[in-house]
């Protein structure tokens, strides 16, 4: 993998607070990304078109069981970020373990939070609400791709 790309949470902070300095901005996602495919492809591109660099924070393979349950991920988390690194649409990409990124919002302070349209910004986690209102990061919410997800990509699997 391109290690050039695999970031700390520190390493992003004085990034971002860089970027904000010379005017410019980071945009900001998060999840799973467990089986790449076109819907991420095509949210990416358009989170990346948002500002002037895009991170990706990686839910490592302990959150990923967590919230998707025992049987996931089904790429390693090593694996999942080396994929989403070789995307050109993505700048920088960080893994974190916890079942929420509030730890990296608080200590990364990112410019334009981004999430899929199955999300509204009342309907987030209240914690990571106000780690984003806290952080001063807007948020936007950008349309899914009809009929593309991990989950039917495994339902039609196991069909």
């Amino acid at each position: 993998m391109s290690l050039e790309k695999l970031k700390s949470t520190g390493e992003l902070a004085a990034l971002c607070e860089g970027m904000g300095r010379s005017g410019k901005k980071l945009v900001f996602t998060n999840g799973c990304f467990d089986l790449l495919h076109v819907g991420h492809v095509r949210y990416l591109q358009e989170a990346r078109a948002l500002g002037d660099a895009l991170l990706v924070a990686l839910n490592g393979d302990v959150s990923v069981r967590a919230l998707k349950g025992p049987d996931r991920p089904v790429n390693a988390e090593e694996d999942r970020a080396e994929v989403l690194a070789a995307l050109e649409c993505v700048d920088f990409v960080t893994v974190f373990h916890s079942p929420r990124v509030n730890e990296v919002i608080r200590e990364v302070r990112p410019h334009i939070y981004v999430k899929g349209g199955d999300y509204t910004p009342e309907s987030l986690e209240a914690s990571e609400r106000e780690a984003l209102i806290a952080a001063k990061t807007e948020v936007r919410i950008l349309q899914l791709v009809p009929g593309k997800s991990t989950t039917s990509i495994l339902s039609r699997c196991k069909s």
